[in-house]
């Protein structure tokens, strides 16, 4: 009899510690469709095949050296802002690219603080999502984060979210590139059981950073699935409609021996 009370005991608290972070239930199919480095056919191809099927994402956006002022590459400001105008969210990808790994507050804190201010310069809301250049993190990026109470942070894993074991500043992702369709399409089937598939996309096409190239006929591809099988493709700012951060941060330890980088 005791033992079956210490185990209702624990389930309960088990369940309401689980209550406590998700504000409601995790549809299956819930998809999170994110792009890195704000190349120019985010603009120009991205945004538009997006609006036509009525999806969301989140465009993390940096001033990727030693190019970033050439038009044909990246997009510049005037087009960031278009992109908020279309109802996307726009978030932190540092100034420069930087592997936030390495870096001290200060530096932490400038690299951030730089798209912070262009955004608000143009009427762009703060942003208060991030994602990590290249995976580069450790235990201080994440500490520097909730000092600049940023509420989540992208990193990579190839592997599943779940908000009820993954910590809001390491939410693992899929990269997307030419030749990994198999892998991108069996991993939507993971959005299941209360797990959301968070897709990392760069250029659709990509021209400087080739590795990480969607051809724009794939990314249509991937696009007339989710919608043709009724996903629910969301932004990252829009998880919060789902989750409790602030509870998740506290009941959540960041767990850096799974796989974080793609």
């Amino acid at each position: 009899m005791i033992k079956n009370i210490l185990v209702l005991i624990t389930l309960n608290l088990f369940l309401y510690g689980h209550s406590q972070i998700l504000k409601k239930e995790i549809p299956d199919k819930l998809v999170v469709l994110t792009f890195d480095d704000a190349p120019a056919s985010q603009y120009s191809v991205v945004a538009q095949m997006l609006k036509e099927f009525g999806f969301g994402a989140t465009f993390f956006v940096c001033e990727f050296p030693p190019n970033y002022k050439d038009s044909t590459l990246y997009m510049n400001w005037r087009q960031i802002k278009a992109l908020d105008k279309m109802g996307f969210e726009v978030a932190n990808h540092t100034r420069t690219h930087a592997n936030v790994g390495k870096l001290a507050q200060m530096e932490f804190n400038a690299e951030l603080e730089y798209i912070e201010n262009k955004c608000d310069s143009l009427g762009i809301a703060k942003p208060q999502n991030f994602a990590y250049p290249g995976y580069g993190l450790n235990a201080l990026a994440l500490e520097f984060l909730q000092k600049k109470e940023y509420t989540f942070a992208r990193a990579g894993g190839s592997r599943a979210y779940d908000p009820l074991v993954d910590h809001p500043y390491l939410i693992p992702s899929w990269a997307t590139d030419a030749e990994n369709k198999n892998e991108i399409m069996s991993s939507l089937d993971q959005a299941r059981n209360g797990k959301i598939v968070v897709l990392t996309l760069h250029g659709v096409p990509d021209i400087e950073h080739p590795w990480v190239n969607t051809p724009p006929e794939l990314f249509r591809e991937y696009l007339h699935y989710l919608s043709l099988h009724n996903y629910k493709v969301i932004s990252f700012r829009d998880l919060e409609a789902y989750i409790d951060v602030d509870q998740a941060k506290r009941k959540i330890v960041p767990d850096f021996s799974k796989k974080l980088k793609n």
